[in-house]
């Protein structure tokens, strides 16, 4: 897990890139930021099923885009700045480029609901502010990041389901709305609600996209609990029986040290007796 998250964040086409890794003070910018730039792209989401139900969208909807397309410029901007790589870091980072353009210019264009190209600019719009949501999402990708890749198919379905329940006339309660989604978002298809309406089923495709790829995340992630947990096993075996090895060397060269201790404290072997030379007695004849 840990190596996909890896991948996906230092993937050059993605358009996509992290601050320096010898720029600390950068680093931490960007991370003050990921929050509030996810946050301000999320408030996106209502405002362009807001300009495809109405007519007239609410000037909540501008706001939206606007505040989100402020978001990603101002980050971008600050921790290129604080790097000291401001072109670099820009030339790094075309998606993030391109999403705040395409933020503000969502404000210009008419609702969705009266005109097709505008719908199909804020619909490629959304799959970039995804394809950014996702990304800035890529540090919880990680063996240890279980409980919170947990927490997030939760919070995603629950929202799907909530949208469904306000998008599609067929789900007129909550719990139908979340069934939807749930069904939608593990494409199961059991065809017993669908949706109907044009938002509804724009809506069904992100759904499908988003939903998918956190659950198949979330399997990914118990499946590695599971095989870190065996392998934990395994190392602690392996280290008890070193402990065991090692206790046993131990007492050997005690034993050896002991030994070597008795033979120099024993005093020296003493030479046998010489006979004199030239005694007073003769060998007899």
């Amino acid at each position: 897990m840990a190596d996909i998250s890896r991948r996906f964040r230092n993937s050059v086409p993605w358009g996509l890139r992290l601050a320096p890794a010898d720029r600390v003070r950068a680093r931490v910018i960007e991370q003050h930021w990921r929050w509030p730039t996810l946050l301000a792209l999320c408030a996106t989401i209502p405002a362009f099923y807001s300009e495809l139900l109405h007519a007239a969208p609410p000037p909540l909807s501008s706001v939206a885009y606007a505040l989100a397309g402020l978001m990603v410029g101002a980050a971008l901007l600050h921790t290129g700045w604080r790097s000291g790589r401001l072109a670099t870091h820009l030339a790094g980072n075309p998606l993030d480029l391109l999403l705040a353009a395409g933020l503000v210019l969502s404000i210009l264009l008419p609702p969705s609901s009266t005109s097709t190209t505008a719908l199909v600019l804020r619909l490629v719009l959304a799959f970039v502010s995804l394809v950014r949501m996702v990304w800035a999402l890529q540090h919880l990708i990680s063996r240890g990041g279980l409980t919170y890749l947990l927490l997030l198919a939760v919070l995603v379905l629950g929202a799907c389901g909530v949208g469904f329940w306000l998008l599609e006339p067929r789900t007129p309660t909550l719990a139908d709305g979340l069934w939807l989604a749930f069904t939608t978002a593990a494409t199961v298809g059991y065809g017993d609600v669908v949706p109907t309406t044009p938002a509804s089923k724009i809506f069904a495709v992100f759904v499908v996209l988003l939903g998918f790829g956190v659950l198949t995340l979330v399997t990914a992630a118990i499946a590695a609990h599971w095989i870190e947990t065996e392998e934990r096993t395994i190392e602690h075996e392996i280290l008890r029986d070193m402990h065991r090895q090692i206790a046993t060397l131990r007492h050997e060269i005690g034993a050896l040290r002991e030994e070597l201790a008795a033979q120099r404290d024993a005093p020296p072997p003493q030479p046998p007796p010489q006979p004199p030379l030239g005694g007073s007695e003769r060998e007899p004849v």
